[in-house]
């Protein structure tokens, strides 16, 4: 079983069924009031079991083990459930990414920018797309130190795409996209850079390869393309390691 969102929630909603299901009829029989906080270690410990068997990585099996019990600890702390629906929200401006294709938010540093401008000051004035921009790390401070490149942000979590907006302005080579990576016409591209996660990985180079232009170069900031060899690995001075796997198309 893959780790996506969706099978995540099918452990954890099993687990809850499993043991209330057991747990319910037991303490209705007997009178008893229920045990919240047993129940609620009772449901981690089994859907720590079910992540184990489904082999799911060892960061989704700490947060099925601590899940339920963490939602016990903090009912009892009587907070007003509107602080709840705020963080759910500003979490949602900034991480959409993440619900929507399970692309969180990185930050290129400023050794992976200085490599990247190394790398384009060698190919000549280029057109780049960055791909999930986030705030803007990587495309603003390439569009002051390249002002005769042109550069593209797509971000489509509104808040992000916003701070990245704001940082943009009064930079005549620098166009900012709130809109899905999906929908880039990666073809008007020389440079296509993506800093994701391994998970679009296979499908964003079948996009990549079936669109952009023969002689142009595909940019994955440290998640190489599953099966593919790059033309050149860059290795970024900084820790942790965050190499560029680059490949000719």
């Amino acid at each position: 079983m893959s780790a996506t969102p969706t099978r995540q929630l099918a452990l954890q909603g099993a687990a809850v069924i499993l043991v209330l299901s057991l747990a319910w009829p037991y303490f209705g029989w007997t009178a008893q009031a229920m045990p919240w906080l047993e129940t609620s270690l009772a449901i981690g410990g089994v859907a720590l079991l079910f992540a184990t068997l489904s082999r799911q990585p060892w960061w989704w099996r700490l947060i099925h083990l601590t899940f339920m019990p963490l939602v016990w600890a903090t009912n009892t702390l009587a907070i007003d459930p509107s602080w709840f629906l705020l963080a759910f929200v500003l979490l949602l401006l900034v991480y959409r990414g993440a619900l929507s294709g399970q692309v969180p938010l990185y930050l290129s540093n400023k050794a992976t920018v200085a490599e990247l401008a190394k790398l384009l000051g060698e190919r000549g004035p280029s057109r780049f797309l960055d791909l999930g921009a986030g705030l803007g790390s990587t495309t603003v401070p390439l569009a002051d130190l390249l002002p005769d490149s042109h550069f593209t942000g797509y971000e489509n979590a509104p808040l992000t795409w916003l701070v990245g907006r704001l940082l943009s302005l009064g930079r005549p080579n620098i166009r900012w996209r709130w809109d899905d990576l999906w929908q880039a016409p990666l073809g008007e591209f020389d440079v296509v850079y993506a800093f994701l996660s391994p998970v679009p990985m296979p499908a964003l180079w079948q996009k990549a390869k079936a669109e952009m232009q023969p002689g142009s170069l595909f940019i994955s900031n440290s998640f190489p393309v599953p099966g593919e060899v790059p033309s050149q690995v860059i290795e970024v001075d900084c820790t942790p390691p965050r190499p560029l796997y680059c490949y000719q198309i």
